[in-house]
């Protein structure tokens, strides 16, 4: 039953008739040479050529193990619909989100919590994992690996060249924004066209001004959103007044475009931007802060997501060869090959070097001050960016009001199953005490 909620919808794409040549799992199945076939699917096509000298050097250095890592466009309806055809790959390379929850959710996982890597995770990055869990759950069951970070990108040479100090606390940042305004530049180019870029700011504040476990909360009837993200969405709205006008005409690509071209001096946008501004100026020198959403510099939060972990499959029939991939994937010169090409921050501990453009970001990164994109629990079903760029849009007096209550009327429309399954889980746990 877990499985067909979960992944319902799924029959139209199967009645469509996807073709799934060339994915087969190989379920740990002997090759014609002997060798134990171990398959990973990624959900990353961006990242293939980093898999695949990774997957050349592992299986030029391992005689009786066979890796394929495949990365095809659309993985995760791919892997849905193998799931459902019960045709399981023997690991998969998801990020830190919804997704993920899902999955779990539906007992697909296998515990790693023996496997010695784990031990060698930053723990913000396990405690990630664990606020994913819709229900709480003995054991370890992704092997954290690269995280990204959000905040706002700044132009370094900008800020030099003006004696502008990057802001630690909300009015430092507002009085910052004020004056870059005075001086004829655009202090923020926001391009909400795309609403999924509302998120961006939106995450970032809200790791800051609420605990990270809001949503857990709200399902278990402890708070409301109304309760909790007025500031969030106060702070947002504050954004406008410093930003392009009518920034609902230009897309990402504008904001980057623009922003690469010294339009203005930062965007609030996450590290995963900076390639594509970097195509339009190659040369820009970007920094990126840390959101202070604060009165107080103690109180900010980095916003940093895992952006890749790996799952052994419960249906994996030979997990010794699984966990040999694993703890080959986690040694450093490994992880080192995949940041070289994709960048980002190391899941694990360790003298990984934190890219130049998150320098700012580097204490918070070190001493485990970050949160998870509160983001990463919301159903897709929600739009929750689309929420936030009609909030935006309306001018009205009671904006905030009816965003927060819509906000908190759909939560309960989309999770109803989700909610009664949390508080029957925390009923449980009061009877029992």
């Amino acid at each position: 039953m877990a499985k067909r909620n979960i992944f319902r919808g799924l029959a139209a794409v199967l009645a469509l008739g996807m073709c799934m040549t060339g994915l087969a799992g190989c379920g740990s199945e002997k090759r014609a040479d002997g060798k134990t076939e171990i398959e990973v699917v990624s959900y990353k096509p961006e990242a293939v050529k980093a898999f695949e000298k990774i997957e050349k050097r592992f299986n030029e250095t391992h005689d009786d193990i066979h890796l394929t890592i495949s990365s095809p466009n659309e993985a995760m309806t791919i892997l849905k619909t193998r799931f459902i055809r019960e045709d399981y790959p023997d690991i998969i390379a998801i990020g830190g989100d919804i997704n993920y929850s899902n999955f779990l959710d539906a007992d697909l996982f296998d515990d790693i919590s023996d496997l010695d890597e784990v031990q060698t995770v930053k723990q913000a990055y396990l405690d990630m994992d664990k606020e994913l869990e819709f229900i709480p759950k003995d054991g370890t069951y992704a092997l954290p690996y690269v995280a990204n970070a959000a905040g706002i990108l700044y132009n370094k040479d900008l800020f030099e060249e003006n004696g502008w100090k990057v802001p630690t606390t909300w009015q430092e940042f507002t009085t910052l924004c004020d004056e870059i305004k005075q001086s004829g530049t655009l202090p923020l180019y926001l391009g909400f066209k795309d609403t999924w870029t509302c998120l961006a700011p939106w995450n970032a504040l809200a790791v800051g001004l609420t605990d990270s476990d809001t949503c857990n909360q709200v399902n278990m009837g402890n708070t409301t959103f109304s309760d909790t993200y007025g500031p969030v969405a106060e702070k947002m709205r504050a954004l406008l007044d410093y930003a392009e006008k009518n920034p609902y005409a230009y897309g990402y690509n504008d904001a980057c475009t623009a922003f690469a071209r010294g339009e203005a001096a930062m965007y609030p946008i996450g590290s995963y931007a900076i390639p594509q501004i970097k195509s339009v100026n190659p040369d820009m020198n970007i920094g990126s802060f840390t959101f202070p959403a604060n009165d107080n510099e103690s109180d900010n939060v980095l916003n940093s997501g895992i952006d890749l972990q790996f799952s052994v499959m419960k249906a994996c029939k030979n997990k010794e060869a699984a966990y040999e991939v694993l703890k080959y994937l986690y040694d450093d010169e490994t992880i080192q090959i995949y940041l070289d090409d994709q960048g980002g921050i190391a899941c694990k501990d360790g003298d990984f070097a934190i890219p130049e453009t998150l320098k700012d970001m580097r204490p918070y990164i070190e001493n485990n001050r970050m949160a998870d994109y509160q983001d990463h629990h919301y159903p897709s079903e929600m739009s929750v960016d689309a929420m936030i760029q009609t909030f935006l849009l309306d001018t009205s007096d009671n904006a905030q009001e009816k965003f927060l209550k819509k906000f908190d009327s759909d939560w309960k429309r989309y999770n109803r199953d989700l909610i009664r399954k949390v508080q029957d889980y925390q009923k449980e746990q009061e009877d029992a005490q």
